[in-house]
Order: C-alpha cells, then structure tokens, then sequence
C-alpha cells in the first residue's frame, strides 16, 4: 500500500492518499502481471486496463509527452493525433515489443469483430524499458501467453516491485520496476482522484533522493557508478473530466515528481508519459456529430500539478522499497533499497563487533 507507514518514516507530499494508494484508486482501473524469474530469464509483462467495459468502443481521453524519447514506445502517435486510448497499456522489455503488440492486436480482435472489417484498424499501445543488465534478453523469452496472463491477472490491490515487466529493472542503480501512488483532491466539493504508474529503470545512485534526503550520503557509501542509460515508463490516471491539451499539461508536470528524486534525464534515457482520463468517454460510433464533454477550468488546475507531482515522486521511491535484490543474467546481482536501509539501521551484534 504505497510507503505510507514504512518503518523509515519516509512520507511524500501534503495531499490526501487514495485507499490503496495506487493508480487503482481510479475507479475501474486495474493493473496484472506476468512475471518471469528463472536464472538468466528475469523478465515480465505488465498489464494496465482503463476501465472494466469495451474499451474500443467507449474509449477514453489521453495525451502523451515524451521528456526525453530514447525509447521503442507503440502507439503515442494515433494517442497524439486523436486524442484517444482505445486498448490496454502494456509494459515489456525493449526487445519483446513487437510480441507484445501482436498479442495485445490479437486481444481486441477476439473482443471486436468490427476491427478491419466494418470500421477501421485498432492502435495497440506498449511502453518498454531496457532489462538487459539482469535480463537475457536477447533470448526474447515473453511469449504471447505471458501477454495474455498479464492482462488476465487485471486487478485492484495488485503487486509492486520487482514483478511483471519491472523484474529486470535497475532503478538508481537499485532494483527497482513497478511502483504506483495516488492523490485525492478536491473540486466543487467533491473529491476526484489523480494516480500514477511508473516502470522505473533509471538515473543513477549518486543522484538518488529520497524524501528530500541523498541517499548514497544516509547509506554512508555508493554503489558501482554507470551512465544513465535507463528509462521510466510513467501513466497517469484520473476521474477528472479533462480534455486532452488539460491531460498533456499534467504529463509535463511528471518530470516535477522524477526530478525531486534527483533524475536528470539522461542522454540515453527514456523519460515518456501517458495519461488519461476515465471521466470523458468517445464513443467509436456515434449517431450524433456533437458529443458532450465537461472539462476542468484551467484555473482550478493547481492541485491537480501538485497531486502529479507527489504520485511520481512517490511511485518512484514505491517500485525501490517494494523490490527484492535480485540475481539474474551473468550472476549479476541488483540490492534492493530495503535491503540498504536495514544494513544501515542494524545494530552489530558483540561478537561482530570483536
């Protein structure tokens, strides 16, 4: 349940916390994984579905932003130009894209006949980042079936951490992988709910910030240095009536929450941001030409950058403390944060201290 209550003390933010304290917290929105760990295969798939209903048919409202574009997104091009979402998000490594779109086409086919038949194509949307460090992953060991098992597993309370598509994950040169968060505001009187997904797998641990402190100066120590050569997959969700340019305007503020963590978004890292709202729904066919929408008042939008802002920030430091050091390809080991933390704060016992 995101970091609330850990036993450091970390706490991110002013703003009220969803029930799960994860992007779930939006009504209807559910999270699955398909998790592969086995020796050299440290790998997955994250699944992400908007709502419970036919998304084709009744899509959503989204924007993207790309920070820094060293990456292998699908998809963000249609997202751009129309201003839609109309399959679930999918996360993978960089090299098991091209298995995860066809399994993600093969998906909404089975769910739409219409599909290249009586109306047109569908725009399958999959985010990746790079595993290899833990992962073989020139092997290409996720399998359509991985894919299906993901979006199968779609649920609330779901896991965080190194699992599903953040199993290879290095984050700071930590392990890190999946993390989310989320933020209650308040509108009219009436409370609407901001959440973040993040599959992290950058910047390094010198940069490392937690909560406003530098890590690698608490821990008393560093870890081996390397280029920022990583990226973060970061998705925002919301019930907040929104129109796209109100959803594109939220993406930029992501970088507030990644740079309060100390990223700078390297050269060759992949900084990309997808958001939507579940509040305005498009319909595929419409026998009306005029469709009804609400949207936010531009002036009443603050909140809204300051609860982005905590949810990637949080959902940051969520994937570090939620994951477990991990062993993978090459014997390569990544120590989790946790792991760290309990090092610095155990006390030598009398016969460690002779």
């Amino acid at each position: 349940m995101g970091i609330e209550g850990n036993e450091w003390g970390f706490r991110v933010g002013i703003l009220p916390k969803g029930p799960l304290d994860k992007i779930s917290d939006v009504s209807g929105v559910t999270v699955g994984h398909c998790t592969l760990a086995d020796g050299a295969v440290q790998t997955g798939v994250t699944a992400l579905l908007p709502h419970p209903g036919d998304i084709y048919h009744e899509k959503v409202v989204a924007a993207s932003h790309v920070i820094n574009g060293y990456g292998k997104t699908t998809g963000l091009v249609q997202v751009e130009e129309l201003g839609t979402l109309e399959t679930p998000i999918l996360f993978t490594n960089t090299l098991s894209v091209g298995t995860a779109q066809t399994a993600l086409v093969k998906y909404m086919l089975a769910r739409n006949p219409d599909i290249c038949e009586t109306t047109g194509s569908v725009n399958p949307v999959v985010c990746e980042c790079n595993d290899s460090n833990l992962n073989d992953i020139r092997g290409l060991h996720v399998t359509e079936d991985n894919v299906f098992a993901a979006l199968a597993d779609c649920r609330a309370d779901f896991a965080e951490g190194a699992v599903g598509a953040g199993r290879g994950m290095r984050c700071h040169s930590l392990k890190g992988g999946i993390g989310s968060a989320s933020r209650v505001v308040e509108l009219d009187g009436k409370p609407y709910t901001i959440g973040a997904l993040v599959l992290s797998n950058h910047s390094t641990f010198e940069e490392l910030v937690v909560a406003g402190t530098p890590i690698h100066s608490l821990l008393g120590g560093k870890l081996p240095s390397h280029e920022d050569k990583g990226s973060i997959i970061t998705v925002l969700a919301t019930d907040i009536p929104l129109s796209q340019r109100q959803l594109r305007r939220l993406c930029h503020r992501a970088l507030v929450g990644l740079s309060r963590t100390g990223s700078h978004c390297g050269n060759g890292s992949g900084e990309i941001v997808l958001a939507f709202t579940t509040a305005n729904r498009v319909p595929h066919y419409s026998d009306k030409a005029l469709l009804p929408m609400t949207v936010l008042h531009d002036d009443a939008i603050n909140p809204l950058f300051r609860a982005v802002a905590e949810c990637v920030e949080e959902s940051v430091l969520s994937s570090l403390l939620h994951a477990e050091t991990v062993t993978g390809y090459h014997g390569r080991t990544v120590p989790c944060l946790t792991e760290l933390l309990q090092q610095r704060d155990r006390v030598p016992s009398p016969e460690e201290g002779k």
